[in-house]
């Protein structure tokens, strides 16, 4: 079986799209591919048809190579609940919380897991994709890497190094990566990929050449700045304005947020602008809030309230809509039954925009969900821990959780415009998203319009991605890689 591996010079240098364009391309030319990222940190993510959870960016990926995801595709995933401490989920189910110096020590015992789940997938597809992390030129994580060098190694692949021109500097981190790398490392890179390159290409070329000449490796490809609407990583994402049209949603940038891929299906309502805000004052022009997911919800709960967006929402009169540990922040209390963010059977007081109370107990919820809401067709995915309980009317009928068909009753609607729910991805459904949109075009004096469903766009420009990849990029060098 083949493999090639993406490596960057630094994070947000285009790897995960760089990989899912090679996705894309390759299965488009024949290939049953496969993609892996051996260890991701990222607070999106996703949870599978098993009810696993991995990393979004391997989800995007898998969808470009046309197969379902699967949580071997991303067998480390850390969540990071602090500055110092993540949660550590193995083979899609979590682990332990561990501090960033312990889990150092740790994942040496992780290679051979590494290894046995990524040769298991390279038995069944033709062609491996394999995404790496960061930089490869960490010198002080070096020792015991799992998810660069040391995953080349493991994988016995070449590797295609991304580095992104539209920073600055681009010349200079090629350089001081491939200088800082050992023989054997530097070695293992047979093609330079300059990404988000704007303008001449011709001004660029002398540049090309003098770099190819003092690393000794080909330059492969200038990829331009694309304009494709598909997820980005945590790192890539600026959380700044998305669009420019008539209805404004607010989203509340929490410090731990978490799961902020929900709001990516906004990006096809031409006339929807995405905001997102840290202060109570900016809600004034908006039609809809939204209180996020995140990864460390007795914390940011705190925070909304002392930034004062507790009197805010209450005096708001517009749509709000709290996701996952959003809608725990909108009831009266959270519990702390078994001491998960603060001491034993210690209470938090909501918000109390709900009359319901959340108790974290028990094992963390991962269900990949269909339902409906309201009549409208709805699909997602719950991941979360503790259960709320209250007495407002549903928001969702869920009818499947994995594969078994189901009657649940989930969420919680007040006024008809204050809606909770654990769903993540509600707005990807074409029907709901419209039907919201709708309701804010009416009261605003605009014309309906109709949604498109978020994976027929995303299909769309995986396509438009692997186009302009496979237009500026060299597969020939890149085929007698992996042949």
């Amino acid at each position: 079986m083949a493999g090639i591996m993406i490596q960057g010079t630094a994070s947000s240098a285009g790897k995960s799209l760089m990989a899912a364009a090679l996705c894309r391309i390759f299965v488009n030319d024949g290939w049953k591919v496969c993609p892996f990222k051996s260890q991701n940190m990222s607070l999106n993510s996703y949870v599978t048809q098993e009810g696993l959870e991995m990393g979004r960016a391997q989800v995007l990926q898998a969808q470009a190579a046309r197969i379902e995801p699967s949580a071997r595709m991303n067998p480390i995933l850390l969540k990071p609940t602090s500055d110092r401490k993540c949660q550590v989920i193995i083979n899609g189910k979590p682990h332990c919380n561990m501090e960033a110096v312990a889990y150092f020590e740790y994942k040496k015992q992780l290679k051979g897991f590494i290894q046995e789940t990524y040769d298991s997938l390279e038995e069944q597809y033709d062609m491996m994709v394999i995404e790496g992390a960061g930089s490869p030129a960490e010198i002080n994580l070096k020792s015991e890497d799992i998810v660069n060098m040391g995953m080349a190694e493991m994988a016995d692949a070449p590797v295609l190094l991304v580095g992104d021109i539209d920073k600055g500097g681009v010349f200079a981190s090629i350089y001081g990566t491939v200088m800082l790398l050992e023989p054997h490392e530097r070695a293992r890179i047979k093609g330079i990929i300059i990404n988000k390159f704007r303008g001449d290409k011709s001004i660029l070329q002398s540049g090309l050449d003098m770099i190819e000449e003092r690393v000794g490796i080909p330059i492969v490809g200038v990829i331009p700045y694309m304009d494709v609407k598909l997820e980005e990583e945590d790192g890539a994402t600026q959380f700044n304005r998305h669009g420019q049209g008539q209805i404004e949603i607010d989203v509340i940038k929490l410090p731990h947020i978490s799961n902020f891929t929900d709001f990516d299906a906004f990006r096809f309502d031409e006339d929807v602008n995405v905001r997102y805000i840290t202060a109570p004052d900016e809600i004034r022009n908006a039609d809809m809030v939204i209180i996020p997911g995140s990864k460390n919800t007795i914390y940011d709960l705190r925070w909304l309230k002392t930034q004062g967006f507790e009197d805010a929402l209450k005096t708001f009169e517009g749509i709000i809509f709290g996701i996952c540990g959003g809608y725990q922040m909108m009831g009266r209390s959270i519990v702390d039954v078994e001491g998960w963010e603060m001491a034993i059977g210690e209470i938090e007081q909501g918000l109390a925009i709900f009359n319901a109370v959340t108790r974290f107990e028990g094992e963390k919820i991962t269900f990949n969900v269909q339902g409906e809401v309201q009549g409208k067709p709805i699909y997602g995915y719950e991941i979360h821990c503790g259960k709320t309980h209250g007495e407002e009317q549903s928001f969702a009928t869920i009818t499947k959780r994995q594969v078994q068909e189901v009657k649940a009753y989930e969420g919680a609607i007040k006024e008809d415009r204050i809606f909770g729910t654990y769903i993540h991805g509600i707005f990807d459904a074409a029907p709901f998203r419209e039907e919201i949109l709708n309701r804010i075009r009416k009261e605003k004096g605009l014309e309906s319009k109709e949604s498109d469903d978020l994976q027929l766009k995303r299909e769309q420009e995986l396509e438009k991605l692997g186009a302009i990849v496979r237009e500026n990029l060299d597969m020939e060098k890149i085929y007698a890689l992996v042949k």
